[in-house]
C-alpha cells in the first residue's frame, strides 16, 4: 500500500501573529501543523510496516523542517514543493499544487490513500481534504475519528453536530482524521536521527507542469482586502465579594446576554 499524507509548516499557534499586506508573516517559530501529525500517525498506523508513506508539502525553504518531523514520525520518504511562484497561494492554488504533486507519484506507482489532518491552525479552512477530491476524482472520507481499513474498503466513523456516521469507501480515496483518531507515538532520539538520512525530494512548478498564474497570489481566488491588529484585551473587574458576589456576577452575565 502506498499512502500519501499531506502536511503544513505553519506558526506555533502559541506564537503573536501578524498579517503584512494581507498575509501571515512567518517567523522562526514554524512547526509540523499539529492536526497533520494524527494524519501522518494514521498512515503509518495503516502501512503496519508493510505499505510506504510518503508526505508532501508546498512550502518556502524552513517547510522542510515540518518533513523531517514527519520523517520522525515513521514516513519513509518526502517531497517538498518550494517555488516563490506559489507564495500567497490559497486552498485552491494549494490543492493544485498538491494534486499534481501526487499525479507525478502515481507515475511510478498507484497511490492507495491520501490522508491529511482535519485542518491547518493557520487557516482553519478544513478544505483541502475535498479540493483534493474534486481535482483527484476521488471519494473523501474526512473529519475521522476512527479509521477501519478492511482489504480495499476504507470505513470511518465520525461525529457531526449531534449524529454519528459511518462512512466507507473502496480505495483509492482520499482521508482527512482529527486529533481523535490516534495516539501519536512521539519519536525517541533513534527515530530523530533516522529521519535525517531519509529522502526528502525537492520539486519546483515547472517539474509539474504548472504555470505561476494557476497558483500564488495570480492564481488565488481569495483576497484579503484589510486586516487590524487585535485590540489588547481590557482589565477585568474586581468584586470585593460581601455577600452579593453571586447576584453581581448573574447580573453581568445577563447583560452580556442581552
Amino acid at each position: 500500500m502506498r499512502i500519501v499524507v499531506c502536511v503544513k509548516h505553519v506558526p506555533d499557534v502559541q506564537a503573536e501573529r501578524t498579517l503584512e499586506s494581507g498575509y501571515l508573516v512567518r517567523g522562526d517559530d514554524d512547526v509540523l501543523n499539529e492536526l497533520d501529525e494524527n494524519a501522518v500517525q494514521e498512515a503509518v498506523n495503516l502501512a503496519d510496516g508493510d505499505g510506504e508513506v510518503i508526505v508532501i508539502t508546498m512550502g518556502p525553504e524552513d517547510a522542510v523542517d515540518g518533513l523531517r518531523r514527519a520523517l520522525a514520525l515513521g514516513a519513509d520518504s518526502a517531497i517538498h514543493v518550494c517555488d516563490e511562484r506559489a507564495a500567497g497561494s490559497d486552498v485552491l492554488g494549494t490543492a493544485r499544487v498538491l494534486s499534481a504533486t501526487i499525479d507525478r507519484l502515481q507515475q511510478d506507482g498507484p497511490i492507495d490513500l491520501v490522508v491529511t489532518g482535519m485542518a491547518a491552525l493557520d487557516g482553519m479552512t478544513a478544505t483541502i481534504p475535498s479540493a483534493l477530491a474534486a481535482h483527484l476524482d476521488l471519494p473523501a472520507l474526512t473529519m475521522a475519528k476512527k479509521v477501519e481499513l478492511d482489504g480495499r474498503t476504507i470505513r470511518v466513523h465520525r461525529t457531526m453536530g449531534t449524529y454519528d456516521e459511518v462512512l466507507e469507501a473502496d480505495l483509492p480515496a482520499i482521508l482527512s482524521v482529527t486529533d481523535q483518531a490516534n495516539e501519536i507515538m512521539y519519536p525517541n532520539f533513534r527515530a530523530i536521527m533516522a529521519a535525517k538520512k531519509k529522502p526528502i525530494t525537492e520539486l519546483n512548478l515547472d517539474d509539474l507542469g504548472l504555470a505561476g498564474e494557476q497558483v500564488g497570489t495570480a492564481g488565488a481566488a481569495t483576497k484579503v482586502n484589510a486586516a487590524e491588529q487585535r485590540p489588547p484585551r481590557e482589565a477585568g473587574e474586581i468584586v470585593q465579594d460581601a455577600g452579593d458576589a453571586g447576584t453581581q456576577l448573574a447580573n453581568y452575565i445577563l447583560g452580556v446576554m442581552k
